[in-house]
């Protein structure tokens, strides 16, 4: 009977390629694999956690997670634990002498040595592997985790912006690109394996390109994405806003295949703010480039990241931040409390303390949520193509072009039980509970 691998994701959608990759690297040497919740695959031989270690509250995640298959392990459920990912790396010395329960380690740069790590741990050997970080990426296959007709596309690995408050330089490395040719290979073999959206991702993907070709290619890379056949859906994450161009919004415009949603994390709007984190441009030009977009783009939907609680955020710089808010009434946003990191610059200033730093992320919250809830009432009456993704009680769901996987709300709908996968049509008639629902407009 051959060994039963089960990997659980933490993080984000740059990390959960490299879950992908992992099982398939695994499948490939003989392995049964699956992935899941904790609770899913506490009954694997082998159990790999991928780990964020970017904030205080990813790094809790992803401890209580292995003292919890620890315990599976500890009942006889599992034999052995291996543990990937950005905590792996960022805490590399630290790790096994505190959890000793971990049978093998692998950082970001050793992904591909995942079968070597779980069969070493299998065997009950200590198995530890640290590559190079700034190695290429590895050109691997994956297997889909994402719902149907769904995936990511990861264009780019590491970061050079240096922001004075994250670690995931020295985590992930220097910004490095994947050859145009690959990617788009890649691309052509998920449409051929019936995925219709595409979601382009990468810690900065709007620097694609500079470090390969000496210029930015994002522009080029989606007219070519765009002439896959097969692809119905390009959606763009991760685009930062003083590397946006002329070129590329002509291209989100222009392109009918590009969805309509851009997510541009500016984490605050204060100049003060801006300039002691690191951050290139300023408010005056963040406030120009989104009525930019908006004048350029019509019905676009916008998401950004917001950072409440920075070292120098006073009471004026956080008002200013929902003054902005009110105004720009941006359609998406995810906002944290400031966490400290260590080895980061912000780390060794003087910030809020963190009940004020929550205090004021709640804010945020409420303030966003309105504008969320106006936004989904000017939907009703509309009528918007969704990808279905599944059955939620009596509704089914999916996702229009206004909603990312994981991050955003959905469409639920009545009135048909298409399969997932599949682009229906749904008249808006309400919303729910921050999600709108609506009606399957039939063809």
């Amino acid at each position: 009977m051959r060994n039963k691998v089960g990997l659980i994701s933490l993080g984000c959608a740059k990390n959960l390629v490299n879950s992908e990759q992992m099982l398939y690297l695994l499948q490939q040497a003989g392995y049964d694999v699956f992935g899941g919740s904790a609770e899913e695959i506490s009954r694997a031989d082998a159990v790999i956690i991928n780990t964020c270690g970017f904030i205080e509250s990813a790094k809790m995640e992803a401890i209580e997670t292995i003292l919890e298959i620890a315990e599976e392990k500890k009942a006889g459920n599992v034999r052995a634990i291996v543990v990937a990912g950005c905590l792996a790396e960022r805490y590399k010395d630290e790790l096994l002498k505190e959890m000793p329960e971990i049978d093998a380690v692998v950082g970001v740069g050793s992904f591909t040595d995942i079968v070597e790590a779980v069969t070493a741990a299998l065997e009950g050997k200590p198995f530890q592997r640290f590559a190079d970080i700034n190695l290429p990426d590895p050109e691997t296959d994956r297997i889909l985790s994402t719902p149907a007709g769904s995936a990511y596309l990861k264009i780019a690995e590491g970061c050079d912006n240096r922001c004075a408050y994250c670690a995931i330089p020295d985590i992930r490395g220097r910004f490095r690109s994947r050859p145009m040719e690959s990617v788009l290979a890649e691309a052509e073999r998920l449409a051929a394996r019936g995925v219709k959206e595409l979601i382009v991702v990468a810690q900065d993907t709007t620097r694609y390109g500079l470090d390969l070709y000496g210029r930015r290619r994002l522009a080029e890379l989606l007219e070519a994405l765009c002439r896959i056949e097969g692809l119905v859906w390009i959606r763009l994450h991760y685009l930062y806003p003083d590397e946006i161009d002329d070129a590329l919004i002509d291209v989100v415009a222009r392109e009918e295949k590009i969805v309509k949603y851009l997510d541009i994390p500016i984490q605050h709007i204060s100049d003060k703010i801006l300039r002691a984190m690191r951050r290139r441009g300023t408010k005056q030009e963040i406030v120009a480039l989104f009525r930019k977009i908006r004048e350029r783009i019509p019905g676009v939907a916008l998401r950004t990241s917001l950072i409440t609680g920075l070292p120098g955020e006073g009471e004026e710089e956080f008002e200013e931040l929902c003054a902005f808010l009110r105004e720009a009434k941006i359609e998406r946003a995810g906002v944290f409390p400031y966490s400290p990191e260590e080895g980061t610059p912000a780390a060794e200033m003087d910030y809020p303390p963190p009940d004020v730093a929550r205090r004021r992320a709640e804010l945020i919250a409420e303030i966003q949520y309105g504008i969320m809830d106006a936004f989904n009432k000017s939907r009703v009456g509309k009528v918007e193509t969704v990808l279905v993704e599944g059955r939620r009680g009596r509704y089914m769901y999916g996702r229009s072009g206004a909603e990312s996987p994981d991050i955003d709300g959905v469409v639920l709908f009545t009135g048909g039980r298409p399969a997932p996968g599949e682009f229906v049509r749904v008249r808006i008639t309400g919303e729910k509970d921050g999600d709108v629902v609506g009606e399957m407009v039939k063809p």
